[in-house]
């Protein structure tokens, strides 16, 4: 697992804070050591990324040589979007701390109508910088980067679902384009081949319009080929992996009620960096509580819906899984128990779903970290 890194300075140390707001077409860079009113802010606009990211080393060295800051830290800043971590990576090889900063966390004007450019966006960020480095830990919130090999191996899990989700539409639109000629037939076993033979009808019997048999022809044969691909890709998955992941999986997948799939995802997903508590596992997949309680207004905005979206799917579904596999566990009595008294109103086990996927998280990261299994948890027999 990776851990966060601890970034310290003296107070009364010089630093000089730049920051970086990325477009497709250039990029603004803000530099402020804090001795001067405002930011330096330059516009680097070269159409490689090598090029551009070789731009921006070369202004921050030209203004630590012209400011006098020549032995002074240098901490860069961009906020995590498209353009991933590669970025992190080549300034931390160049001896850059580099912080990735979570969009969302940057605090923003509230008026109804407020200016915005990608100037202005960069000096706001090397200012929430600034502040971030003299101990405003609120000001912004830093991301932790994976390592190159955690993110690549990523694709592999992700590349499954979306191969997955690719036949499932190339099925449905099938299933469409026949109902509009009356034809109810399932798409799916040999469908290719009775669509070839000429076997499918339409109501008053009639064979197919040829121009839409076509179509459905050349969709079946990508159809095809995608499931060839995801054959291909389930039997070298696991083995593909580290041994690390390989053993995290394995150890997950000891729990009744926690598949292959669901096990390989949290495995990749979200287990590859380590957490110091249980709060910061509940807030990394979004699933903790946001109350809006000022004056008299007290209302209940849900879960922050923070971090991965997919792997905060995965784990209300696995909370659903955990209460049918494992009924004796005491997470699931804490369910049976909170929503004893709701009857046939469904909305009340949804809500208490939620706090079962956060309390299973949490106890899949102990169980993980600690080898403590969830009280009352049943183990797979051979």
């Amino acid at each position: 697992m990776t851990s966060a890194r601890e970034i310290n300075f003296t107070p009364n140390e010089v630093i000089l804070a730049a920051s970086l707001e990325l477009s497709n077409k250039s990029w603004k860079i803000a530099l402020q050591d804090g001795q001067r009113e405002k930011p330096s802010i330059y516009t680097v606009t070269d159409e490689s990324p090598a090029g551009r990211l070789a731009h921006v080393v070369s202004v921050i060295e030209q203004c630590r040589e012209i400011w006098g800051l020549k032995g002074a830290p240098v901490v860069v800043s961009y906020e995590a979007g498209q353009d991933a971590f590669w970025i992190f990576r080549q300034l931390t090889k160049l001896g850059y701390t580099t912080l990735v900063v979570d969009p969302a966390s940057i605090p923003v004007e509230r008026k109804s109508r407020r200016a915005k450019t990608d100037r202005l966006d960069a000096i706001r960020l090397v200012s929430c910088l600034r502040a971030w480095l003299r101990g405003e830990r609120d000001r912004m919130q830093v991301v932790t980067p994976p390592s190159a090999d955690d993110e690549a191996q990523r694709h592999m899990a992700r590349e499954r679902g979306d191969l997955q989700k690719e036949i499932g539409q190339h099925r449905d639109r099938m299933r469409k384009w026949l109902r509009t000629v009356g034809c109810w037939d399932v798409v799916g076993g040999d469908f290719a081949q009775r669509l070839a033979d000429g076997t499918l009808r339409c109501p008053d019997g009639q064979p197919l319009p040829a121009p839409l048999t076509r179509r459905c022809q050349h969709e079946c044969e990508r159809l095809a080929l995608v499931e060839r691909q995801l054959a291909a890709l389930e039997k070298t998955l696991i083995d593909s992996l580290p041994a690390a992941t390989q053993e995290r999986i394995a150890h997950l997948k000891k729990l009744k009620g926690v598949g292959e799939v669901g096990a390989m995802r949290l495995g990749l997903e979200l287990f590859w960096r380590d957490f110091d508590n249980r709060r910061q596992v509940g807030a990394c997949v979004g699933l903790v509580p946001q109350p809006y309680d000022s004056g008299d207004s007290r209302v209940d905005q849900g879960i922050s819906k923070q971090g991965n979206r997919k792997v905060r799917a995965l784990l209300i579904e696995m909370a659903w899984m955990w209460l049918r596999y494992q009924p004796d566990s005491a997470l699931s009595k804490w369910f049976a128990h909170r929503t004893s008294g709701t009857g046939p109103n469904k909305r009340g086990k949804r809500i208490a779903i939620v706090a079962v996927a956060r309390r299973l998280t949490i106890a899949l990261w102990r169980y993980l970290k600690d080898g403590v299994v969830p009280e009352g948890a049943l183990l797979k027999t051979r």
